[in-house]
This record gives C-alpha cells, structure tokens and sequence, in this order.
C-alpha cells in the first residue's frame, strides 16, 4: 500500500507579511513614481485651478536649463568623489578595528554614529564647526596654520569641499561597517597559511583581503552612489546650495522648483530624470563590480 505525500502548505503568517510588504512598497514607491512620470507631462502649478497636459515640453526645457546641467555636474562629481573616498576610508578603518578585544568594539560603535544622526543634525553641527569664528579656524589659529579665518562656507570651491568633506564623514561609519563584516567573513587559517609562505602585508591585502571583501564593496559602493544622488538634507542645512548655487544638488534644485517656484510639473519631469540617472549608474556601478568578483 503507497503512502501520498501530501506537500505541506506554507505559513499563513509569512504569506501575509509578503502581501503587506508588497502592498506597502506599491503605496509608497510605485504609485508615487506613476503619479510623478504622469506629472511630468503636464504643466502642474497649486496656483492654477486645473494642469493641462503638455506632453514632452518639460523634458525639452530640460535640455536647455543651465541650472540643471550645473547641479547634475555638482551632484555626479560630489558623488564620485565621496564614494570613492568613504569607501577607501571604510576599508583602511575597518581593517583598524578588525579586533576582538571590548576598547576596539566601542571604536566600532563610536565610527558607525556619523550614520545612525539624523542629516539636519549633522548639518547644523558642522555648519557650527566650518563657520568663520568656529572650532575649525580657531584650532587651526591656535596651531599658526592659517593667518586669518577661512570662509570655509563663503566661497563655492571651499563650499564644495566642505560638503565633500561632510558627507564623506556621514558615509565613512557605513563604509565601515560593512568592510567590517566583509573582513570577519574571511578564514583566519588564510592569513596564518601566507605568513608561513613569506607573505608581507601589502601581499595579504592584496591576495586575500582586497579579493574577498569584494562583496562587501559592491554592496558599499552602490549604496554609497544612490545615497549621494538624492543628496538633500545636510548641503540644504550646511550651504542652502549657495554660495551661487555652487552647491545645490539636483534634489535640493527640485525641491525648490517645487515648493519656491510652484511648478511641479517641471519639477516631477526633473524628479524622473534624477531616477533615471540613479538607475542607469547603480546598474552599471553594480554590473562591474559583480564582474569584478568573479575575476578576482
């Protein structure tokens, strides 16, 4: 006599968690981005009673607004630069405070707080710190570096390094982190098994660990990359874009298309350009480095 097996049903409660969160990322991300492309194509103003349709006129406009193109150059080159740099950095720290003992486990905790504070905070503290009678210029005074006060928020090439410079300190607690688990990830046995063989330290970074926190690196690099795209909160904190809008970002440049210049429907299609631009560069960013796993 054949026994059935009968195929065991899957948990209510997971099938339910799965539709909420299906649900919730359909309310919150997609139909957003539906009703945001759809305004996009109209000329949408909370001062006119009624949007009328206009097509691709927005995204023409686009191909001519100097306002844009300089904000998308400040917004790429930023998160160029930042990424490469927090990630450098994330890599050399945590290799610092790759330890078990409890001193370096509160340094781990210490370096990943940049992250865990909220963007206003961080910039209202380092608006404080970078500001022409601020803790900056008076250590850097009291050490007879500089003669005289730096304006280091008052000129566009010292406003573009100082927000750099800031939001390389948030990234650099992620960076670390993540490098961090990266590194605790690999074989102990590795690094005893080169000594043994000769292996200096630039050999073992080379051979082991640069190979196998290639994981961790792309997951670092692409996060890094989408957070310094839709970067908002602190440069509006820290400069307001200025000095001359040296510093404004392509989100803070829709932000105020938005809600200064009232019109939306410009601001949606500039909005669907950024989501466009994020997408076309995380997804080749993380296609390379995906390739570079599999050489390495």
């Amino acid at each position: 006599m054949t026994t059935r097996v009968r195929p065991r049903r899957g948990d209510p409660a997971l099938g339910a968690i799965a539709v909420l969160a299906l649900g919730l990322y359909a309310l919150f991300i997609l139909v957003p981005v539906v009703m945001s492309a759809w305004k996009s194509l109209t000329n949408e103003n909370p001062l006119q009673d009624q949007a009328r349709f206009v097509g691709a006129a927005n995204y023409t406009e686009m191909l001519h607004d100097s306002a844009l193109t300089a904000s998308l150059t400040f917004t790429l080159v930023l998160a160029a630069v930042v990424t490469i740099a927090a990630n450098a950095l994330g890599i050399g720290f945590a290799m610092l405070l790759n330890r078990t003992s409890l001193s370096f486990r509160v340094m781990r905790t210490v370096a990943f707080l940049p992250q865990v504070l909220s963007g206003v905070i961080v910039g209202f503290v380092w608006r404080y710190i970078l500001a022409q009678d601020g803790i900056l210029n008076n250590v850097l005074l009291s050490l007879g570096i500089i003669g005289h006060p730096v304006t280091w928020l008052g000129s566009p090439h010292l406003a573009m390094f100082s927000v750099g410079l800031v939001a390389t300190w948030v990234l650099t607690g992620f960076t670390t982190v993540v490098h961090l688990a990266a590194l605790q990830s690999i074989p102990v046995e590795l690094y005893q098994a080169a000594m043994v063989d000769g292996a200096g330290r630039w050999q073992r970074f080379r051979r082991i660990t640069f190979p196998m926190v290639a994981p961790g690196t792309t997951i670092s690099v692409t996060i890094s990359l989408i957070t310094m795209l839709k970067l908002y909160d602190i440069i509006t904190v820290l400069t307001s874009g200025g000095p001359a809008d040296s510093t404004q970002s392509t989100a803070l440049y829709i932000i105020k298309l938005a809600f200064t210049d009232d019109r939306f429907g410009y601001a949606s299609a500039v909005a669907m350009l950024l989501l466009a631009v994020s997408a076309v560069i995380s997804l080749f960013v993380t296609g390379l480095l995906r390739r570079r796993e599999v050489d390495l």
